[in-house]
């Protein structure tokens, strides 16, 4: 039986070592595929899903296009709309479900998947962080030792503010929000239709909405 690579063990929430040259030709691939997106100046609303799916590694075919523009764009309304400058890591972890918006600088370390559900908001300077490190030294060794991660989970309809950090393992519910600046942990998982702020994030109350769970 085979042993497994680096990025299945990657994919799988193990141990790893990023600095192999399978792992550091996908960041590269992916931060090229970044820096096209964040220096597309004035593009189609097409361009923009386009380069975004490339960022992504997302393969479906784009819709045939239209000779009118404005209906060529309404094709994409339900598309994530993301705004640039973005970073991320492989891209190919990254999953935004529809009508998603991601407000400009915000982090994607995709160590581990990343799932964001539909209609979920993100302010300027959000930070999603899959993966972490060791925490001893000796076996984190640098470059040269293993890292790991944890899938981070965020579900429809969500609010993050501004500046708002999410740790590795992190499950945030459906309907919730986070106040600008938070630090939402593995310590304190975000149930559907609750506000949760501060560092860390802890529950200040429930939502009261029509909405179901």
């Amino acid at each position: 039986m085979s042993q497994p690579t680096e990025r299945e063990k990657m994919l799988r929430g193990e141990l790893y070592h990023a600095f192999t040259p399978d792992l550091i030709a996908a960041r590269a691939r992916c931060k090229w595929a970044c820096n096209r997106f964040n220096n597309s100046d004035e593009v189609s609303r097409r361009r923009l899903v386009e380069m975004w799916r490339d960022i992504t590694e997302d393969k479906t075919p784009l819709p045939p296009k239209l000779d009118d523009p404005a209906a060529d764009d309404a094709l994409f309304e339900d598309e994530p709309w993301v705004e640039a400058p973005v970073k991320i890591d492989y891209g190919f972890n990254v999953k935004l479900g529809a009508g998603v918006f991601v407000n400009f600088n915000c982090v994607f370390i995709d160590t581990c998947p990343i799932t964001v559900g539909a209609r979920t908001m993100f302010g300027p300077n959000v930070n999603l962080f899959s993966g972490t490190h060791p925490l001893d030294p000796a076996l984190r060794n640098g470059t040269k030792g293993p890292e790991t991660g944890k899938p981070i989970v965020i579900g429809e309809d969500c609010w993050l503010g501004g500046n708002v950090i999410v740790l590795p393992g992190v499950t945030i519910g459906k309907g919730a929000t986070i106040g600008a600046g938070s630090v939402v942990t593995k310590l304190q998982d975000v149930p559907a239709f609750h506000v949760a702020a501060g560092n860390p994030a802890r529950i200040i109350r429930r939502i009261e909405t029509t909405m179901t769970e």
